[in-house]
């Protein structure tokens, strides 16, 4: 099942397993249960410390269970983890193994602290790169507390469970039989959701911090290049963020971040937190920004309120709240998002195997979306408002050649169609005639671009431009004295990683730059 190469790198990672334990599987006839034997056959001739049982009886097949000391740790891999999920699964190795996680002290206790019976069960795709994160924490959480149970399940090889429970998402997780959450989420955001009384004890901590000298908010390319420029200046930095990595953490292939050939953007999201980490740097993560108060007088405090109920107070801010996905908006879209509307083609795309799907957007994004999902679905339906596509030529051409691909321009969607659980069509208007037409289909990939994360500054005195962007200067001043804005939040008119990632570190310098000059 693993290649020579790859049994070696994940030989070196099982010589840290320092408790011995069984890999337990539930197999039928099945090819995919023949190709996860293989799979756990050399996992187990990797390592003394690791054996293999076939004697499984879990609900699925092919699944396997990881066990200790003769008991259930709580954790099952319904399917082959492979693709994303390989990483999932030697964390998995390695920590019923004996091997210390990363979490902190403070989350390893809150963990072993829960005090109820949880079993979830994650849904996700070998394709989505948002999906290892739940996955890894929901299994470092059983592994810690026995009371925790996680079955993380391939929805590509179990349809069958994935039509009755209608789950058009992932990663879709369950609690003890019930819908739980669907998206990305940290570890420290499950925790939020099932401890009941963690924000607030965030939040009364929070509030006892004292003044910083810059404090940015925002987590993404910009906001880490802004915390780490600050830090390296030897003033007091923090950097809140609703969740550290932002927009990159929803982007799959990056080719052209400088001097990094290929990357996928969650093992950006990763390095970028992990290289300020190596910095005096306060990081604040799931708190979201909801109200500023400047400074009442020149030099005085800014404070920044959140959604926790935490409020932080700083010389100066560097607001780097990034963009979101663009909405269209229109009759339908909220009422099934996650039911047939979707936004990531890389993470939902194979649970539309064998349907038909529309792509909204005739740019990059929509193109190269249209493109992968023809490779999944049986056929694709590309919508795009103007007469001619705006994606480069390539990526047309490509587009183009594909057979299951239809392109309709100069289309205005006005609504999507459903049948209350699901979408069964979309509307639009043929722009050129003003006839209205519908065509069926099962699937919406919504790929229209982005819209600046400025609501919670609406009130205040920051100035904005008609399309909701922060309006900057030269050294990334805004129109209050003391308050900085990097990345995609501004006017900065390319949204790039590679150029986030230099405004925050003009804005820093920026930053430095006024609290001297004071």
């Amino acid at each position: 099942m693993l290649d020579d190469s790859l049994k070696q790198q994940l030989k070196a990672y099982l010589e840290r397993v320092t408790r011995p334990f069984e890999l337990v599987a539930t197999l039928d006839d099945g090819d995919k249960s023949k190709e996860l034997h293989g799979l756990l056959s050399d996992i187990a001739a990797l390592s003394d410390h690791i054996s293999l049982s076939t004697d499984g009886h879990d609900q699925r097949a092919p699944s396997f269970a990881l066990h200790r000391d003769g008991a259930p740790t709580g954790v099952v891999f319904a399917g082959i983890p492979m693709g994303h999920e390989f990483t999932s699964l030697v964390l998995a190795l390695l920590q019923v193994g004996g091997h210390p996680p990363k979490a902190s002290e403070d989350v390893i206790e809150q963990i072993t602290s829960l005090d109820a019976d949880m079993h979830f069960e994650t849904y996700f795709s070998l394709s989505c790169q948002n999906c290892p994160d739940v996955v890894q924490a929901l299994n470092l959480m059983a592994i810690l507390n026995p009371r925790i149970s996680h079955d993380a399940i391939d929805g590509a090889l179990f349809q069958d469970e994935v039509a009755s429970r209608e789950i058009m998402s992932v990663p879709s997780v369950y609690l003890n039989g019930e819908p739980f959450d669907q998206g990305r989420m940290t570890l420290e955001q499950i925790l939020a959701k099932v401890d009941t009384g963690a924000e607030q004890r965030e939040a009364e901590k929070l509030s006892a911090k004292q003044a910083f000298d810059v404090l940015t908010i925002g987590g993404g390319p910009a906001g880490a290049a802004a915390s780490i420029y600050a830090a390296r200046k030897g003033i007091r930095t923090g950097v809140a963020a609703d969740r550290f990595g932002g927009q990159v953490l929803d982007t799959m292939a990056i080719e052209n971040f400088i001097s990094v050939q290929e990357t996928e953007g969650p093992k950006l999201a990763t390095a970028l937190e992990e290289h300020v980490k190596q910095y005096d740097v306060d990081i604040m993560n799931l708190q979201r920004a909801v109200e500023l108060v400047p400074a009442s007088t020149p030099g005085g405090e800014h404070e920044v309120r959140f959604a926790s109920g935490a409020s932080l107070r700083s010389k100066t801010l560097i607001l780097a709240t990034g963009a979101r996905w663009r909405e269209m908006n229109v009759p339908g879209e909220s009422e099934y998002r996650n039911r047939g509307v979707a936004y990531c083609p890389h993470c939902d795309g194979p649970l539309y195997k064998g349907k038909r799907v529309a792509v909204i957007g005739g740019g990059n994004s929509g193109v190269e979306a249209a493109i992968d999902l023809a490779g999944i679905v049986s056929h694709v339906t590309l919508f795009e408002f103007m007469d001619e596509l705006r994606a480069d030529a390539v990526l047309q051409k490509k587009l183009r050649s594909l057979p299951n691909v239809e392109i309709i321009s100069g289309a205005r969607t006005t609504e999507i169609n459903g049948d209350g659980n699901r979408v069964t069509g979309l509307s639009y208007e043929e722009r050129s005639s003003g006839e209205l037409k519908t065509v069926e289909l099962e699937g919406v990939f919504v790929q229209i671009g982005l819209v600046p994360n400025t609501e919670w500054l609406k009130d205040s005195p920051i100035e904005l431009s008609e399309r909701g962007e922060i309006v900057t200067d030269a050294h990334a001043m805004t129109s209050v004295p003391g308050i900085f804005a990097a990345g995609d939040v501004t006017t900065v008119p390319y949204k790039q990683i590679v150029i986030a990632v230099g405004e925050g570190a003009t804005a820093a310098l920026g930053a430095f730059d006024y609290l001297i000059r004071q």
